[in-house]
């Protein structure tokens, strides 16, 4: 079985957690005995070699649409269905924040990737994308697909919901690494006041409303990640509101994470959404308390082991901390990951999805 996963252009220039998804489901995969592929959207491909397609991110339709085209294979999408329309129309500042409070979600992606076009030179790889427009273009995708591979039954049902469009699916659970991220009891060397936020620092993962929360606080804050390539400003922002009990730390490896994981109390992820946040379940994985956002499909992963936050509200976000401090620790939303979302169990429901697409038996 030889495989080809097709992902976006910035796949390792601006790394994300479909970087990490991919990497460690084609690494899952290639222990399996699958023959896997990796290439980017905007390079020249030979498709013959290949038995199916596997494309992620399906909010990036210009990317899959003239791969779908020429290659006629069979294929499956890794959805990644995010939603980011509520950040887009109520953190999102200037001109375009102001525009962006008129126009349907699927306009705001279509007009940021034409924004990409003309700004920044990023290539639109297929240009039915340009007439089809954004909703158009996925619900495309969908009805041919033969497969998705959602992250989670409630990313599914928001899929279906938004664009009316079913097909046949199987969640392939967003994981961990069990021999990297152990199962470590260490709350001995655990700093109480110690809380970390991993992630790429931008306005969708809202660390700016995070720094906020703890100031003047007894808690000690360490932002791990690099800005977004189009967030200047919002790291900027970020160090002009941090005070002495905030850290700034580049992006780490996983490997160089482990420390930090082990020596937090308390995970912080406040996004404006999120499929699940691969940091949160790693964190979770070493025996940190769990802080997340109650936007997107984190409820369906962490059920009511976790601390929820509104994003928007710093009171909630700094409430919720104090919440997850005062409950102390409980090893039971470590065992669960542990025994339900590692990469292996993925790569296992990924093999089967493909078998089911290949045997031609469907669902």
């Amino acid at each position: 079985m030889k495989i080809l996963f097709i992902s976006r252009s910035g796949l390792f220039r601006d790394k994300g957690g479909d970087t990490v998804q991919l990497l460690q489901t084609a690494a899952s995969l290639r222990e399996l005995g699958v023959d896997v592929d990796v290439r980017l959207c905007d390079e020249i491909i030979d498709y013959a070699p290949y038995d199916l397609l596997h494309f992620f991110n399906i909010i990036r339709p210009a990317d899959i649409l003239l791969h779908i085209r020429k290659s006629k294979k069979p294929y499956l999408v890794s959805t990644i269905f995010v939603d980011y329309g509520e950040y887009e129309k109520k953190v999102r500042k200037g001109i375009v924040g102001m525009f962006f409070k008129y126009i349907s979600s699927d306009a705001i992606e279509y007009a940021k990737v034409l924004a990409r076009y003309f700004l920044k030179g990023e290539k639109i790889i297929s240009r039915e994308y340009i007439w089809l427009g954004q909703k158009r273009a996925v619900k495309k995708i969908m009805s041919n697909a033969s497969m998705l591979l959602p992250n989670s039954h409630s990313e599914y049902k928001r899929l279906i919901a938004h664009y009316h469009c079913s097909a046949g699916y199987r969640v392939i659970p967003n994981a961990i690494d069990p021999q990297l991220f152990k199962n470590v009891n260490n709350e001995k060397i655990r700093d109480e006041n110690f809380v970390i936020c991993v992630g790429r620092i931008e306005g969708r993962k809202n660390q700016l409303n995070l720094i906020k929360s703890v100031q003047g606080s007894r808690f000690r804050l360490t932002l791990i990640g690099s800005p977004a390539a189009n967030q200047a400003s919002y790291f900027e922002a970020c160090k002009i509101a941090a005070g002495t009990n905030v850290e700034f730390i580049d992006n780490l490896p996983q490997e160089q994470l482990l420390q930090y994981y082990s020596q937090a109390s308390i995970h912080v992820l406040p996004s404006w959404f999120e499929t699940t946040g691969l940091s949160s379940l790693e964190a979770a994985a070493m025996g940190c308390r769990v802080v997340i956002t109650d936007k997107g499909d984190t409820k369906e992963y962490f059920e009511d082991l976790a601390f929820y936050c509104e994003p928007g509200s710093t009171d909630s976000i700094r409430e919720a901390i104090e919440r997850a401090s005062e409950a102390g620790f409980s090893d039971t939303l470590q065992k669960k990951i542990l025994r339900e979302y590692t990469w292996q169990i993925a790569a296992f429901k990924t093999l089967d999805a493909y078998k089911i697409v290949l045997s031609n038996k469907g669902l």
